[in-house]
């Protein structure tokens, strides 16, 4: 269920009113925990199955874990059974193929006989975000940074709240569950604010993302038969698109947890406008950057062990985090990219980027971006070096190329970017949301009517659905 759906909108409306008029908090949040189930289910109700397996487990074992007290073997018996078993869902159902794929294809290179079963197995959608919720639950628990949940269904609709549930942002339990502890209140919630959100991640999704869609789609399923301009206009495009789609589905989720009474994080701060490779990955996906920072960069001792381990472990950590994304190689190597980047501009060199004009450093950091997502969205290794040879090819002539390129697509991307730095720069957002009610009214009505033509019929799945 899409929240560009009629259906969504017309399910979230239900929600909306039933959970504002149920007075008790528990019914409130077991109502919210069905009405989460029931979003999910509409996806594919078995695996509803791994989302209560999760939460039964980290449930016991965090009380387990604070239960131990100062017993130490105790709480780490706890906290690696909640280790395998969300990490085992995870591999198993994410990466298993992948890595039995591949080692069966370098037996055969090596002339060793392989014959590792590849399972085939559905993705369910979310995997990779519940999992690491769950995980941070237990984890902060160990830490002594968080105490169980009061009751058994905080845990599960922490786990479970629909409007992050299956792309993020990624919450952690100690932000989130202290909310659940008393009934919000309508008068706290911002309504104006949540609306503009809502409708701007709307625009964002069915308007721009899929609308670039469909010519990002034909350029990646024929790399071989595309010249340098419509190499280098389908990366500004996925570029565009992918932050249109991810970006619009988290504007639409915080705004739908906040009308609920909830507070969600950012999870996107302008990251086109950023001026490294470092800075702009503290402004896109912030909660997965966040979570890697806490449980993993720090763990394996951050930036204390000087530069040379430092840059060790930002490569481990984007390396991790392509394998996140996706099981495939192109993911993994993206990964490294981005890893290799972020290391880099902590020498001598990165001084040096530091210190260029805005205009070349806006360059460098898309130019970079751009490039990397080309490995990110293409299908095979293959495909990726097909498109980069075309990019950067003198051979070919730039209009080359069987894939027609639409006359809409470079105006539109000028005219989005254009629309996004004034945005920003100006917190329009903000200025809407404090203009007079009937002011107000009357211009989201505006906004909406000439947004409608514009709108997808068919709208295509969240790219992030598929991580």
């Amino acid at each position: 269920m899409l929240f560009v759906e009629f259906r969504f909108l017309a399910f979230f409306g239900l929600v909306l009113a039933v959970s504002w008029a149920l007075r008790r908090n528990g019914a409130r949040k077991a109502f919210l925990l069905l009405a989460s189930y029931g979003f999910y289910a509409a996806w594919d109700w078995r695996f509803l199955g791994l989302i209560l397996l999760s939460t039964l487990v980290d449930g016991l074992a965090g009380q387990q874990i604070h239960a131990a007290g100062d017993r130490q073997s105790r709480r780490r018996a706890w906290l690696i059974l909640s280790l395998v078993v969300n990490l085992g869902i995870l591999v198993t159902f994410k990466y298993y193929d992948f890595f039995a794929g591949s080692l069966n294809d370098l037996l055969t290179w090596l002339g060793v006989g392989s014959s590792l079963p590849v399972l085939n197995l559905v993705l369910p959608v979310g995997i990779s975000f519940y999992t690491f919720q769950t995980l941070s639950y237990s984890l902060d628990i160990y830490r002594r940074q968080l105490a169980p949940a009061r009751s058994p269904l905080d845990l599960a609709l922490f786990v479970a709240f629909f409007p992050q549930l299956v792309a993020g942002p990624i919450v952690l339990a100690k932000e989130f569950l202290p909310q659940l502890a008393a009934r919000p209140r309508w008068g706290s919630v911002d309504v104006r604010a949540a609306l503009v959100l809502f409708f701007v991640g709307f625009v964002k999704k069915s308007c721009l993302s899929d609308a670039l869609s469909p010519y990002v789609d034909a350029v990646h399923q024929a790399p071989d038969a595309v010249g340098a301009a419509g190499a280098w206009l389908s990366a500004a495009a996925f570029a565009a698109q992918i932050y249109c789609d991810f970006s619009g589905y988290t504007d639409m989720a915080i705004a739908c947890a906040a009308l609920l009474g909830y507070t969600l994080p950012t999870n996107f701060r302008a990251p086109y406008l950023t001026r490294s490779v470092g800075s702009f990955w503290t402004h896109w996906h912030i909660t997965l950057g966040r979570w890697f920072r806490e449980y993993l960069y720090f763990p394996l001792g951050g930036n204390r062990r000087g530069p040379g381990r430092s840059a060790i472990n930002l490569f481990i950590v984007f390396l991790v985090s392509g394998l996140w994304h996706g099981a495939a190689w192109t993911f993994v190597l993206w990964g490294c990219i981005h890893g290799a980047f972020v290391a880099l501009e902590r020498t001598r060199l990165g001084g040096a980027l530091a210190r260029l004009p805005m205009i070349p450093a806006l360059l460098y950091v898309n130019l970079v971006w751009m490039v990397s997502m080309v490995i990110f969205r293409s299908p095979s290794l293959e495909g990726a070096s097909s498109l980069l040879r075309a990019m950067f090819s003198t051979a070919l002539p730039p209009s080359t190329g069987a894939v027609p390129i639409p006359p809409w697509i470079a105006p539109v991307l000028v005219g989005a970017f254009a629309v996004h730095v004034v945005w920003q720069r100006t917190e329009l957002s903000r200025r809407w949301a404090a203009l007079p009610g009937p002011l107000f009214g009357l211009t989201l009505g505006a906004a909406v009517g000439m947004a409608l033509p514009w709108i997808t019929a068919d709208p295509a799945p969240y790219i992030y659905f598929a991580f």
